[in-house]
C-alpha cells in the first residue's frame, strides 16, 4: 500500500496528504504548512475517520509510521458501535469525547452546523483543551486525532493545535477543507457506512457533511472574542504553558 508524501508547504491538492488506509477516507498528515519560525513537521501529526475497518495491511501501515496514540474524540455510544481496530498494533487509544451525551441526547444535538461549532466552542472548552494537551505530549507521537468523519470535532481540534504553531488562519481553513475533496461522489460509500454506524441516518445529509472555510474560521474568531486568542482560550479551559512549549518544540521543524 502506497503512502503519500506532503509537499512542502500548501498542498496543491488532496492527494499531497491522504493517507490511504483501507477502510478510511479522511487519514491525512497535516505537516508541511508554514508555522511560527518553520514548518509543521511531517508524520507527527494525523488527522482522519473513524478507524474501526482497518484491515492488517492498515493497522501494519499505521503502526510503521509509527504513530503511536491515537486520540479519539467521539462519543462513548459511538465508539461502543464502532471501535478503532488497533489491537494487536502496540498503539495506544486515548478516548476523550468533545460533547460527553448520549445516543439519544446526540440525535437531539443541534442541526446547523455553524450552531454545533458555537457549542463547541461555548461549552466544549474543557473537552478540547484536554484533547490539544494530549497531542502536545512528547511522548504521544506521532499522534492521530479522529472522530467519525474527521471533520468537525477533528477540523477544531486541528485547527487549534495549528494556530498554536502560528500557521495562517487561511491556511487552516484549507486543510479544514480539504476534507470535502474526501467527502466527494468516489466517497458516498463511505459516508453511507459513517450513517449507519452512527444511526444519524438522514441527518448526515449534504449540509451536515460540507466544509466550506467559514465555519473554522467562525470557531476561531469566537473563541479570539471570547478571551482573545486561541491560546489564552485553551489556558482557561486547562492548557499549560508547559504543553504549549512541547507542542511548539515537537511539532515545528525549525527553519535551518
Amino acid at each position: 500500500m502506497p503512502v503519500t508524501t506532503p509537499t512542502e508547504g500548501i498542498p496543491a491538492g488532496p492527494a499531497d496528504r491522504r493517507i490511504p488506509l483501507t477502510g478510511t477516507f479522511n487519514v491525512r498528515d497535516v505537516g508541511g504548512y508554514p508555522a511560527a519560525g518553520g514548518t509543521v513537521r511531517t508524520r507527527r501529526l494525523l488527522r482522519g475517520d473513524a478507524l474501526h475497518r482497518l484491515d492488517d495491511e492498515a493497522r501494519a501501515l499505521l503502526a510503521g509510521l509509527p504513530v503511536r496514540t491515537v486520540v479519539d474524540l467521539r462519543e462513548d455510544f459511538e465508539a461502543r458501535l464502532s471501535p478503532d481496530a488497533l489491537d494487536g498494533t502496540g498503539i495506544a487509544v486515548l478516548r476523550m469525547p468533545v460533547f460527553r451525551v448520549t445516543g439519544d441526547s446526540f440525535g437531539k444535538a443541534p442541526e446547523e452546523l455553524q450552531n454545533v461549532y458555537d457549542h463547541m466552542v461555548d461549552e466544549c472548552g474543557a473537552a478540547l483543551a484536554a484533547a490539544v494537551a494530549q497531542v502536545a505530549a512528547a511522548d504521544a507521537q506521532p499522534v492521530l486525532v479522529h472522530c467519525s468523519a474527521g471533520k468537525d470535532r477533528t477540523g477544531v481540534v486541528v485547527a487549534m493545535v495549528l494556530s498554536l504553531l502560528g500557521v495562517a488562519d487561511e491556511v487552516i481553513a484549507e486543510d479544514y477543507h480539504l476534507t470535502s475533496a474526501y467527502l466527494a461522489e468516489e466517497f458516498t460509500h463511505a459516508v453511507e457506512q459513517l450513517k449507519a454506524a452512527t444511526g444519524l441516518g438522514q441527518r448526515l445529509n449534504g449540509q451536515a457533511l460540507a466544509c466550506p472555510p467559514e465555519l473554522i474560521l467562525r470557531a476561531l474568531r469566537r473563541m479570539r472574542e471570547a478571551h482573545g486568542s486561541i491560546e489564552a482560550y485553551l489556558v482557561a479551559h486547562g492548557l499549560t504553558d508547559e504543553h504549549i512549549v512541547t507542542l511548539r518544540m515537537t511539532l515545528i521543524e525549525p527553519i535551518a
